[in-house]
């Protein structure tokens, strides 16, 4: 009700309906019509889900103007934004250090 309240009684938008969705078919695991602690816990740390490769993936789909799945110096700097405020990079610590790889 805090992002969608029905007052008018007409047709639900179509992403309340996916959200209807979503959460009976992944996030109510044991459909008892509410997550508790562990319904929580895999929602937001999957076990079957890659934070670090899904992050890597995103930096290089969003930076790669040439798409050879390579990242020149130019591509990093001209997305420095993206890289400083990723987790991938250490929120741009990592950026500081020697790397062989570049």
């Amino acid at each position: 009700a805090d992002m969608f309240a029905n007052e008018e009684g007409g047709p639900e938008p179509d992403w309340v309906i996916t959200e209807r969705e979503q959460f009976s078919d992944f996030r109510d695991l044991n459909k008892d019509g509410k997550m508790d602690k562990d319904e929580i816990q895999h929602w937001i740390l999957p076990q079957d889900y890659d934070h670090a490769r899904a992050e890597a993936r995103h930096l290089v789909y969003e930076s790669d103007v040439d798409k050879d799945q390579k990242l020149t110096k130019e591509e990093v700097l001209d997305n420095w934004n993206m890289f400083v405020g990723s987790q991938a990079t250490n929120y741009g610590e990592d950026l500081t250090r020697n790397h062989d790889e570049l």
